[in-house]
């Protein structure tokens, strides 16, 4: 038996910030770990051009499936029960590791 807490990876679409900050929140409070997306492109951005390379974008898919491969399960935020195609993948990802998927609301 470990007296490690549970890890909990957080996907979803960045549309979700707030709510994927609230799912965080309440995990953490719950004395989980929490693993999540740690950037969210927003419209100001691309007006002050700096928006997100295709290769860091790339990138940043990679270190996310890093993060569901050190979670012990994936917690998709998708009100609405909308699920994207990034996420989606991450999905198929978790479970094809074996990791427990669940989500925030109905499919």
């Amino acid at each position: 038996m470990s007296d490690r807490p549970e890890i909990v990876c957080i996907c979803g679409s960045v549309r979700f910030v707030d709510e994927m900050s609230a799912a965080n929140r309440e995990l953490t409070f719950a004395g989980a770990i929490v693993v999540a997306p740690g950037v969210f492109p927003r419209a100001e951005d691309h007006a002050a051009d700096q928006s997100i390379t295709d290769e860091q974008k790339a990138a940043l898919s990679a270190l996310h499936l890093r993060k569901i491969d050190l979670a012990d399960r994936v917690l998709v935020v998708n009100p609405g029960g909308y699920v994207g195609d990034s996420t989606s993948r991450e999905i198929a990802y978790a479970r094809a590791t074996g990791k427990p998927v669940s989500f925030t609301h109905p499919l």
